[in-house]
């Protein structure tokens, strides 16, 4: 008589989730590894695809609201570790992170959150000793939860960012910053037209500067207009730097460093005849994708921007490869992936594509450099290099009117520069603005 064959036990709802954001999770913090790779490409979790959207979303939440917290959760935690954490479960930090992000700030159940990491901890070969720990530190942290809200300002942010925003925008501002970086951002997208219309039928609102502003619900392609391209998704700092060119109706328009491909969008939807070049062959292919959903033409290059030969062209667009500090609201893992001694080396790089800018545009065109960075070395100090020593160009100043009469976007001498803190509402999630520099230039 043949034996009954063995049920396995469905697995408890919300476990796996759970458990990619471990892995994600430890990757990023322990092996630096930017957080979209884990969600896109080649290279994403393989056990992304087995899961639902809802659940999908739940696994990019949960990590990102660990890399938002970081610090509050990381000295709650070891407040309530009385000999830190054991050299041998390398694991489990990150496990009592999760658990902790969805007690203080998710809307998950205490013993739900509490049961899922014990389960994670049961789990994991090395930390299975520790399970008890992880249960008694959880159950602790919802006792007291209410002690742990109101984290002191700037200590989700490192040491080195904060200072260097203290030196550059003050005290004041940079709490602001650092308070902006911890709420999730809407979800900004550039319409084709009618943004009064796209923001009623999303229930958004269309921002001052044109852009429709949403909390999003699920996958961003299932919204109505997606497959109709009527809409890309860009924030609405981002939006403005190709808007400094004017109207490019008929102009031939270099965008260097162009992908993904939001202000090639832009500058072909506004009648250019954009060449947009980037180094990135797979970035490129989105941007190419971008265009085909949108309808738009490009010319399409994969090449370094500093070796291309080509033009003059009429204006020339470059979006800086930078630290992206500005962008930390939208990617919270910048802030621990990124060092201080990165930018020395990103500000050669940007030195250099702005020579190429002014090399690749004709007499009397326009340039608009710009980069996603609060920081001014890759700012306000590389144009006023530039100026020092090309006698070729001038400042084009920016008016308020051009930036939908938002002077406070308007540096003393004419650039752009916005900051995460900028657009305040009183509801935090519909609130903030990626930080941007930006610069027009005249070739004289």
């Amino acid at each position: 008589m043949s034996r009954p064959q063995r049920v396995q036990p469905a697995e408890v709802p919300g476990l796996s989730a759970r458990r990619i954001a471990v892995d994600i999770l430890d990757d990023v913090l322990r092996r630096n590894r930017p957080l979209d790779d884990h969600f896109e490409g080649e290279h994403a979790h393989p056990g992304l695809p087995t899961l639902a959207d809802r659940d999908r979303a739940l696994v990019r939440k949960l990590v990102a609201t660990v890399l938002r917290r970081l610090g509050t959760l990381r000295r709650l935690l070891d407040s309530s570790l009385d000999r830190g954490y054991p050299d041998d479960a390398p694991r489990l930090e990150m496990i009592l992170l999760v658990g902790a992000a969805q007690i203080i700030w998710l809307d998950v159940p205490d013993h739900a959150a509490v049961d899922l990491a014990v389960r994670l901890a049961q789990a994991d070969r090395r930390a299975s000793r520790y399970a008890g720990l992880v249960n008694a530190v959880l159950r602790r942290i919802a006792r007291e939860r209410s002690s742990h809200v109101g984290a002191e300002p700037g200590l989700d942010t490192p040491g080195w960012l904060m200072a260097r925003w203290r030196r550059t925008y003050g005290g004041e501002v940079a709490r602001a910053i650092a308070e902006a970086h911890s709420h999730e951002p809407p979800l900004d997208l550039t319409v084709k037209n009618e943004p009064q219309n796209w923001a009623a039928r999303l229930r958004g609102r269309d921002l001052p500067t044109g852009t429709v502003r949403l909390i999003a619900h699920g996958p961003v392609s299932r919204l109505p207009g997606y497959d109709e391209g009527a809409w890309w998704v860009q924030d609405a700092a981002a939006a403005l730097p190709a808007r400094l060119l004017g109207d490019v109706q008929g102009l031939t328009v270099a965008d260097l460093c162009a992908a993904p491909g939001g202000k090639t969008a832009q500058l072909a939807y506004a009648g250019a005849r954009v060449t947009a070049i980037d180094r990135s062959p797979a970035r490129l292919m989105r941007l190419k994708d971008n265009l085909a959903r949108l309808a738009l033409a490009a010319e399409v290059v994969a090449a370094d921007a500093l070796e291309w030969q080509g033009g003059p062209f009429d204006a020339v667009l470059v979006d800086a490869p930078c630290s992206s500090t500005g962008t930390i609201r939208r990617h919270p893992d910048i802030a621990h992936l990124k060092r201080e001694e990165d930018i020395a080396a990103l500000t050669t790089v940007q030195r250099r594509l702005i020579d190429r800018a002014v090399a690749l545009t004709r007499p009397g065109g326009t340039i608009v450099y710009c980069s996603c960075s609060l920081e001014p070395e890759e700012g306000e100090a590389q144009i006023a290099a530039l100026l020092e020593r090309e006698p070729r160009v001038r400042r084009s100043p920016i008016s308020a009117a051009e930036v939908d009469g938002l002077p406070e976007l308007v540096t003393a001498v004419g650039d752009l520069r916005t900051l995460p803190c900028h657009l305040p509402d009183a509801d935090p999630r519909m609130a903030g603005l990626d930080g941007f520099y930006a610069a027009r230039l005249q070739r004289l």
